[in-house]
């Protein structure tokens, strides 16, 4: 099928960012918003659901007062393409994670709500946009969080048709090297101390992990992960044994790399805390 293509004048075709707040502005409350970096003003969206469809979730590092923060990014493609982005740790990040983990079909379009809980909290209500049917799941504060964004992000790899009134968009890449990216990612999920990154490229005699094959930069993430879990297992051996199994070969299979160590890090210390 060809897409027809308006010609002349338009704006760049850059995602719409989201973001969650319980907030109020010029006597207005609202619950996300969208960011003008050039005016520096915060833009109200009293619309409380985005229709769509799901195409992609990421965890994406974002620099906050000096620190790393782990974002989720849900990208949705609809009119145009938006990426709902919340802190990792936040209720909405949580709910929303609970209901798309009932989702056997992200072909089918969702509508993502925002709803208001107590004080400044938001949480995600998911519904089945033909239907109107809400996806509900049990809340657990305990869930298996970076399994239930793998097992998604599985999912989301093995959709490959769309419909023919919503055609696939392209997100803009990051300007970001992706395996400088990918370092910094995997750096501050480890809490990995960035003077030793920096030692470790120098002995490569290179400044940035991007100028490195692609098994050096393995090497490095191997170098990281298992300094991290140097005081996790009872046995030196275990510690490498379980990153092949749990990491390696989980990634090998499609999964996203920063889940599947963030899977293997907390499965570490659950055996660890029941062994003591």
């Amino acid at each position: 099928m060809v897409t027809e293509i308006k010609l002349g004048l338009s704006n760049p075709p850059e995602p719409i960012y989201l973001y969650v707040k319980n907030a109020e502005l010029s006597g207005e409350s609202y619950l996300w918003y969208h960011y003008n970096i050039d005016k520096d003003k915060t833009i109200p969206v009293l619309e409380r659901g985005l229709t769509g469809y799901i195409s992609e979730l990421r965890l994406t590092t974002k620099e906050f007062k000096g620190k790393d923060n782990i974002k989720l990014d849900i990208v949705v493609r609809a009119d145009e393409v938006y990426i709902v982005r919340t802190g990792i740790e936040t209720n909405f990040a949580k709910s929303f994670l609970l209901a798309a983990s009932l989702v056997q079909d992200f072909d089918k379009a969702l509508i993502i709500a925002v709803t208001a809980g107590e004080e400044n909290v938001v949480f995600c209500r998911l519904y089945d946009a033909v239907t109107k049917v809400r996806l509900r799941r049990e809340w657990d504060k305990d869930a298996d969080w970076a399994t239930i964004i793998r097992d998604i992000q599985i999912l989301l790899a093995g959709n490959s048709s769309t419909t023919p009134s919503t055609p696939k968009l392209s997100v803009v890449p990051q300007p970001v090297h992706p395996q400088d990216l990918r370092i910094k990612n995997i750096r501050t999920l480890l809490d990995y101390p960035l003077d030793l990154v920096r030692e470790w490229l120098q002995f490569q005699n290179v400044s940035n992990p991007s100028q490195l094959d692609i098994s050096k930069i393995d090497s490095l993430v191997k170098t990281m992960c298992l300094a991290w879990a140097s005081d996790k297992c009872e046995y030196p051996n275990h510690a490498e044994s379980s990153y092949q199994k749990e990491v390696i070969d989980v990634v090998a299979s499609g999964a996203d790399e920063l889940a599947a160590i963030s899977a293997w890090m907390q499965q570490l210390q659950t055996a660890k805390a029941g062994a003591v």
